[in-house]
């Protein structure tokens, strides 16, 4: 029989700051689950893309938006906004940054 797991990302397992994103994760039922909080002014391609040394995101993204605003331009043009409630589902080949003068707070999970 199973047993039943809690943690919290109030006590992540792991805590990274890039840039002026941080990221806090823990892993639970083969998941990784991470709560990435982005300051004002925060934007992938000045933030991240020095550590990445790709062009442009090239990571698969599935997202919960907690609160704030997040903008998204992939590679192609398209572009999307997220606001609290809205979850995502975003390909490799993009950039995205924080709208507004508030932090944008996402969940986001992978395998």
């Amino acid at each position: 029989m199973g047993t039943i797991e809690k943690k919290s990302l109030n006590q992540p397992e792991q805590t990274q700051k890039i840039g002026r994103v941080k990221v806090e994760g823990i892993k639970m039922g083969g998941l990784n689950f991470q709560r990435d909080t982005a300051e004002p002014g925060w934007r992938w391609s000045k933030d991240v893309k020095p550590v990445a040394k790709t062009e442009s995101c090239q990571v698969s993204h599935l997202i919960y938006v907690i609160s704030g605003r997040l903008h998204v331009r992939m590679d192609n043009g398209k572009e999307e906004e997220f606001s609290p409630g809205d979850m995502g589902a975003i390909p490799p080949g993009h950039d995205g940054w924080t709208v507004g003068d508030k932090p944008a707070v996402w969940l986001e999970i992978s395998h």
